[in-house]
C-alpha cells in the first residue's frame, strides 16, 4: 500500500476523512458510554459492547492507513466495516429500548449508519482497483 500522499487524486480524500471522522465518532461513544455508566441496569451490559464496538472503528481505519497491501488495507478496513455496522445495531437497540433519550442517540445512530456507508465505499472501490 502507497502512503496517503501518494495516492492517486481521486482516493485522497476517503482515508484521511474516514481516518477522522470514525476518531471524532469514536470520541462521542466514549462520551455517551460515560454518562451510561452512571446509570444502573441492562445498560451498563450495552455500554461495554458499544465501547468495544465503537473504539474499534477507527482503530482498524488506522490499522488499514498503514497496510502492507491491497489484500491487507481491504481485510483491515472490512473489520472497521463489520464494527460499524455492529456499532449502529447497538446504538438502535438502545434507542428502541428507550434506554437513553432518542435525542442523544439519534445522531449517534445516523453518524455510525453514515460510517458504515463510507467505509463500505472505500472498500469497493480499493476491490475495483482504486489504489490503497
Amino acid at each position: 500500500m502507497k502512503k496517503a500522499d501518494s495516492q492517486p487524486e481521486n482516493y485522497i480524500g476517503k482515508p484521511r476523512d474516514i481516518v477522522e471522522r470514525s476518531f471524532e465518532f469514536a470520541v462521542r461513544i466514549i462520551q455517551l458510554c460515560g454518562k451510561m455508566d452512571e446509570r444502573p441496569g441492562v445498560g451498563r451490559v450495552m455500554m461495554s459492547q458499544i465501547l468495544r464496538a465503537g473504539t474499534s472503528v477507527p482503530a482498524n481505519v488506522e490499522e488499514a492507513q498503514a497496510a502492507q497491501s491491497k489484500a491487507d488495507f481491504v481485510s483491515k478496513m472490512s473489520i472497521a466495516l463489520k464494527e460499524a455496522r455492529e456499532t449502529h445495531l447497538r446504538l438502535r437497540l438502545l434507542a428502541t429500548a428507550k434506554l437513553f433519550p432518542d435525542k442523544q442517540l439519534q445522531p449517534l445512530i445516523d453518524e455510525a449508519d453514515e460510517i458504515r456507508r463510507v467505509i463500505g465505499a472505500i472498500i469497493v472501490s480499493s476491490k475495483r482497483g482504486g489504489e490503497s
